[in-house]
């Protein structure tokens, strides 16, 4: 093949690669994204077990690439295909520790938990300033993975990526112009590889990335089963946690995990008895399980690069940081990743970069990762059945069923905290732009559709016609709320902003900062 058969290689079809591959597609970037399994075999591992709940950030990037109503689609796809038509929206991904079997009919509305300890609607503060002008969380639901690859795959296709299901990159060889990678029979040839091939992570081996972090404490397996008799909805003790959550088609959703007691093979598919027996040793039941429709297993291995990059070759989503899956950030973290690496790779390979852009991805994206990593084995500590540890979760479900409790836990569920430490004095800088109705009957996230900055400017006249409108966007129309004017980056994030004052000097440094010199300079 040609030496240069693409200027972007992806490895692997998560929600990671997908993002990163249309991110990329719509700058225009020649694009293969490999995948080790077939298409049928990604189906056949989706299910119940795979849905998870979209963070507001995932949602608000979505949006600004218009895939919204998709969004909705998949997510209504996800209810009919599991049968959870009559759930809510805000269905937990991990079983609640603190419901009565039977809740009465005035039970309090629940939206998010902390290890397993269940929030109260009438505790949050939606009036807290993080929520302004953004995506209500309840608006985010929740989406089965095999939808929501679906919808990325196509976008993907639509915007010329090609998608290379069945072909398992085994080999890379990278050098200081680019990266040759072997897959089955095929040899390709790209100017960088991203790895977003989950947390055992083949790119990030072969690379030799660093991976630091702690190893694993519990076993946990989650599974769709039929049982015989019922369980607890949920229980604590002295072997682990157990949890059962009936489900609309009989079948029950059940999640045991046990501490100090790891698996010997990972990648050995679970079975009926390999649950059973876990059931029997943390229930002190014999209940037995008459039939196994899905499972998965996981611990809390819990791991970071410390670099995203390394030469030509960069990680994203679970090959960068793995972690137990509390709260559903895993594959919102890997989207955060997705979007913001995909516009800085873009302006590279273009050769419109400026110094150092590629670079501020590991430097952004790390923190958020690190803070992920310490949100889940907070949780992890707390299901833990020593018994100071059991008078510890007391405490702390005491002080997270107050106002500043339940709303400190689901702003940072939610991810409406996340903000970048970009140059600049104003409140909205490093913040994702607001969601503002403008007077010509768009939003200002529409404009980002086409992947370019965005420069919302109500006098018309910031910026002379020229300089940087092959990379940005000009929109003159005016909102009610919101900054005077504002520079976002094609992430959504605002690098500048003024509430009327009068600064030049502010703004062409920030277009400088994020999307290099003019072309007239």
């Amino acid at each position: 093949m040609h030496p240069l058969d693409y200027d972007v290689i992806i490895s692997g079809t998560g929600p990671t690669g997908l993002m990163l591959a249309c991110e990329l597609g719509l700058a225009g970037l020649r694009v293969a994204v490999l995948e080790r399994l077939t298409e049928a075999e990604k189906a056949g591992r989706a299910g119940p077990l795979s849905s998870r709940v979209l963070t507001v950030p995932t949602v608000e990037a979505l949006d600004r690439r218009g895939l919204l109503p998709h969004l909705r689609k998949a997510q209504q796809a996800t209810l009919q295909a599991y049968g959870l038509d009559d759930l809510p929206d805000d269905l937990p991904d991990d079983l609640p520790d603190n419901l009565p079997d039977d809740p009465p009919a005035d039970a309090p509305r629940l939206i998010g938990h902390f290890s397993l300890i269940l929030l109260r609607a009438e505790r949050l503060d939606t009036a807290d300033p993080d929520f302004t002008g953004r995506f209500p969380e309840a608006e985010c639901g929740f989406v089965g993975r095999e939808e929501f690859e679906a919808m990325l795959a196509a976008r993907a296709t639509e915007l010329g990526v090609s998608l290379h299901y069945g072909t398992e990159l085994t080999d890379l060889s990278a050098d200081p112009d680019g990266v040759t990678v072997t897959a089955g029979t095929q040899r390709m040839r790209g100017q960088w590889l991203v790895g977003c091939d989950g947390g055992r992570s083949l790119v990030r081996k072969l690379a030799r990335f660093p991976f630091p972090g702690i190893d694993p404490e519990f076993t946990a397996i989650q599974a769709v089963a039929e049982l015989d008799a019922p369980l607890p909805v949920r229980a604590f003790t002295d072997g682990g946690t157990i949890g059962c959550q009936q489900m609309p088609d009989g079948t029950s959703l059940v999640a045991v995990t046990e501490f100090d007691r790891l698996p010997e093979d990972r990648d050995r598919p679970v079975t009926t008895a390999e649950l059973q027996d876990a059931l029997h040793r943390v229930s002190g039941t014999a209940v037995r399980v008459t039939a196994l429709h899905a499972a998965s297993r996981y611990t809390d291995t819990t791991r970071q690069a410390a670099d995203y990059r390394a030469g030509r070759v960069l990680l994203a989503g679970d090959a960068a940081h793995v972690h137990p899956p509390y709260g559903g950030q895993g594959l919102n973290l890997g989207i955060g990743d997705a979007v913001n690496l995909g516009w800085k790779l873009a302006a590279t390979v273009q050769g419109r970069a400026p110094e150092g852009l590629l670079d501020t991805y590991t430097a952004e994206r790390h923190p958020v990762g690190a803070w992920v990593q310490r949100w889940t084995m907070a949780q992890s500590v707390l299901l833990r059945p020593e018994p100071r540890i059991r008078a510890l979760r007391h405490i702390v479900a005491d002080l997270l069923d107050s106002v500043t409790g339940t709303t400190y836990v689901v702003k940072k569920v939610a991810g409406v905290w996340q903000t970048y430490d970009l140059p600049g004095t104003h409140p909205l800088t490093g913040r994702p732009v607001p969601e503002l109705p403008l007077d010509d009957g768009s939003r200002l996230a529409d404009h980002f559709h086409p992947g370019r900055a965005v420069l919302l400017d109500r006098t018309g006249d910031l910026l002379p016609a020229g300089p940087w409108d092959d990379r940005l966007t000009r929109v003159t129309a005016h909102s009610a709320t919101g900054p005077a004017a504002l520079l976002a980056r094609p992430d959504g994030v605002v690098a500048w902003a003024t509430d009327g004052e009068s600064d030049p000097e502010g703004l062409t440094a920030a277009l400088r900062t994020w999307l290099g010199s003019s072309p007239s300079h």
